[in-house]
């Protein structure tokens, strides 16, 4: 007689994977292709269908998670997480978070400060795995190996004191996405520089007017107070050759005339061809714009470009992506980001939310995921998958875009480099609203990160 003290274990998966892992399942009837005693297939068969067996009550457990912030980010993460409870016979629910990113890691910290389970998985953003590093489960051990697949870099980023606290999920790096139709039709073309950019875009724009859309507008991107005006920011200054705000080192070096230069570029925009409201625009504020047909121009990460090309959006085959520009004599930056998923240390359930993490992190539902919602996937393999390609050309021609995405400096500032980029996305934006001049606003913030540093010691 088998016995029925079966590992709890059994009950986080759906019939086949409990047959597998049971210890006791080894012999001698045939049950859906396993040969099992039939004592114990019966056992797992009413545990798993919920038929009323002592522990029938344990085929599953609940799982938090967290995901979704723009776009279709909710649907799709649902979709991949409704096919891993299938297969698990575990049940998921989703935390509602907020879209701002700030806001986001806001409430986390609120969480963790409680030692809270009331989630299990997280989204993290690229920046946050050093910033909440005593919070998250190390992934070590669930992985097995599985990080191996992904752009090591990432991982990288993900490890921290020798940890594995996230596993890639998406990339991600900004992009210009123009109007090909209207840059056709006015003899333009996609431009290289922010001087180009600029120029094409109030042609346009202006003509777009006169010929009748009084809502035209010539170039829309993140100019709200928060993390995206960072990003943002960043690739303006980097571009002009002013550096990543701090280096490597640790080094303050925000204060110079190439950054001053490139705040004074993106000021010169608003009111001219960006409309003053971008001074409030997150990423779906300048998608709202620009997919319903008025804007030439609009900065913004790739997730945009599949709902462009949806049945419904009035830009649909219209659209193309290139990188974005540069100042003057600098080379093209994109701000690297992306998002992680970790499970939280305060879960009930830590190696059924790392099942679900592995899953989802995994090739097939970062394939899909790249297809349907146009998601870098953080496996290299797939950017030479044909239909990856065919759902997304531009991943093809800005490949290395991607990879050598400008990282923002948070491993340089460690602990405080939310302070960090709070102090700069304020900076940029006094600025854009015409409350300070660049200069001004650097020396400023070159004084405020001075003593951000000197008490942190970073």
């Amino acid at each position: 007689m088998v016995n029925h003290e079966i590992d709890s274990n059994c009950f986080g998966h759906n019939i086949q994977s409990a047959l597998d892992i049971c210890p006791d399942v080894n012999s001698d009837n045939n049950f859906q292709g396993i040969s099992v005693n039939v004592n114990t297939r019966n056992y797992i068969l009413a545990a798993a269908l919920g038929l009323g067996m002592a522990g029938a009550q344990a085929a599953g457990v609940t799982i938090t998670v967290s995901c979704g912030t723009v776009g279709q980010d909710f649907e799709f993460c649902k979709k991949a997480t409704d096919e891993w409870s299938k297969k698990t016979g575990n049940t998921v629910k989703h935390l509602t978070i907020p879209q701002s990113t700030s806001d986001i890691l806001g409430l986390f910290r609120q969480m963790f400060a409680a030692k809270s389970a009331d989630v299990d998985v997280i989204s993290v953003d690229v920046v946050w795995p050093g910033t909440i590093k005593s919070h998250l489960l190390d992934l070590g051990p669930y992985a097995k190996g599985a990080e191996k697949a992904h752009f090591p870099a990432l991982v990288a980023n993900n490890t921290v004191d020798g940890k594995l606290l996230a596993m890639p999920w998406f990339t991600d790096a900004g992009v210009l996405y123009y109007r090909k139709d209207l840059l056709a039709k006015y003899g333009e073309k996609a431009p290289t520089t922010w001087d180009e950019m600029t120029a094409t875009a109030k042609k346009v724009m202006d003509g777009e007017r006169k010929a009748g859309n009084a809502d035209m507008q010539g170039y829309v991107f993140q100019g709200k107070a928060y993390e995206g005006l960072t990003c943002n920011a960043l690739e303006w200054v980097a571009s002009h050759g002013g550096g990543s705000i701090v280096d490597a080192s640790g080094k303050v070096t925000v204060n110079n005339p190439q950054a001053a230069k490139a705040l004074a570029t993106a000021a010169g925009w608003i009111g001219t061809i960006s409309p003053t409201g971008v001074l409030n625009y997150g990423e779906e504020d300048a998608r709202g714009v620009f997919q319903k047909g008025n804007s030439v121009f609009m900065r913004n990460w790739p997730y945009a470009w599949s709902l462009s090309q949806g049945s419904d959006s009035p830009v649909k085959d219209k659209v193309g992506v290139v990188n974005l520009p540069k100042g003057g004599d600098g080379k093209p930056a994109a701000t690297l980001g992306g998002w992680q998923l970790s499970v939280v240390k305060y879960s009930k359930n830590p190696a059924v939310a790392a099942d679900l993490v592995m899953y989802l992190t995994s090739p097939d539902v970062q394939k899909d995921r790249a297809i349907k919602g146009s998601y870098n996937p953080t496996i290299p393999a797939l950017y030479q998958d044909a239909a990856v390609l065919q759902a997304n050309p531009f991943f093809g021609t800005l490949y290395e875009t991607f990879v050598n995405a400008v990282p923002r400096p948070a491993t340089a500032t460690g602990q405080k480099y939310n302070e960090v980029s709070a102090a700069f996305w304020n900076a940029a934006h006094t600025v854009l609203s015409g409350k300070a001049k660049p200069e001004e606003a650097l020396k400023s913030l070159d004084a405020k990160l001075g003593q951000v540093r000197r008490g942190a010691n970073w």
